[in-house]
């Protein structure tokens, strides 16, 4: 207070309540900002947890990326949204080349499945690395449909790194986000 201009007693009890409810203001932010963190990290904990689990299973990633690492087969699908008269596959390397063909696929709608057994044109096998793949659909008028592009992998470990955790499917490290569906364990029925 300045002593020669004194507040009044309820002047002066309105500010110390204000100062008061401004430092419980305060500390109520303190506690709810460590009880978001604290809630956080035990969902991050559960979720580790949950992810873990997935080792062993198959898992549906939407990616056209395909990682040869020593397997024996792969398998890639499509998803129509509608029948296709036509359906073919085209496995490109790493500069872009076609390796392989694979013509008179179904046209159901929905889901469809191949297991590829990493032959190139010549029936070679071809050597580890990266691969992509394509489909090209035509529908029942002879237009070239949309479809959604998937392979199936084994989860072979998890991996948890700064950016996030990932999964680890035929060497290759992706993220959880790219899985959009769990199979059976492998070798389950």
């Amino acid at each position: 207070q300045d002593p020669l201009n004194p507040l009044e007693g309820t002047e002066f009890a309105a500010q110390l309540a204000e100062f008061s409810s401004l430092e419980q203001l305060s500390n109520l932010n303190s506690y709810t900002k460590q009880s978001i963190d604290s809630n956080y990290l035990l969902t991050q904990s559960i979720n580790n947890t949950l992810v873990a689990t997935l080792i062993g299973k198959e898992v549906k990633i939407e990616s056209a990326e395909i990682n040869v690492n020593g397997q024996e087969k792969i398998t890639l699908g499509y998803e129509l949204a509608t029948p296709a008269s036509s359906v073919t596959i085209k496995i490109m390397d790493e500069n872009g080349r076609v390796v392989k063909n694979i013509d008179s696929l179904p046209g159901n709608f929905g889901d469809s499945k191949l297991s590829w057994d990493l032959s190139d044109n010549n029936g070679e096998k071809l050597p580890n690395g990266k691969y992509t793949f394509e489909v090209t659909a035509i529908d029942m008028s002879g237009k070239v449909m949309e479809t959604n592009l998937f392979n199936i992998g084994t989860v072979d470990g998890v991996r948890f790194t700064d950016n996030g955790t990932v999964l680890l499917v035929g060497g290759k490290e992706l993220p959880v986000s790219n899985v959009s569906e769990i199979l059976n364990p492998k070798g389950g029925g």
